[in-house]
């Protein structure tokens, strides 16, 4: 069975739709919705603490992991306020599943690369929104790389609505 797919293009639209898909986790991938790829250590800091203010406004969010590949980290502890936070570094997405299996259910990956991202969402039983800003802003890496994930999005994922 494919997983729910869904294309964002702004914070916004990623929140109203998990909030729709009544998700109790939340998985952020972090390059670019939260911090950008090149950005420094402040960018980091004031990116996670604004998309975690947002993402504990959700009704029934219980957790937010925000996960990324690189070894970037925020420099200060992160502060819940009743809403379990995890922030993973190095993750290894998608092959590295142990960390969402405690999760509460239904979840949502939110991410920019299906390559990864949506592996990963398949793989836990996760919906999966591709955050997907505008494609003249991406570095050529991400940019040859979403293009070689939307020839894949069919075997894997149904739109959700």
């Amino acid at each position: 069975m494919r997983s729910a797919y869904d294309r964002v293009a702004t914070l916004d639209e990623v929140l109203r739709r998990a909030g729709e898909l009544s998700a109790k986790t939340l998985v952020l991938d972090v390059e670019p919705l939260v911090a950008y790829w090149d950005s420094g250590q402040e960018a980091l800091d004031q990116g996670v603490e604004a998309v975690l203010a947002r993402a504990r406004e959700l009704p029934g969010v219980q957790v937010v992991c925000f996960a990324t590949n690189s070894f970037r980290r925020p420099s200060v502890p992160l502060a819940g306020d009743g809403v379990r936070t995890v922030y993973l570094v190095s993750a290894g997405k998608p092959l590295r599943t142990e960390y969402y299996r405690t999760f509460p259910r239904p979840g949502v990956v939110i991410g920019d690369q299906l390559a990864t991202d949506g592996v990963l969402a398949r793989r836990i039983g996760y919906a999966f929104l591709q955050y997907h800003p505008d494609m003249r802003s991406l570095p050529f890496g991400p940019r040859l790389m979403d293009l070689s994930g939307q020839l894949l999005r069919p075997l894997f994922f149904t739109r959700a609505h």
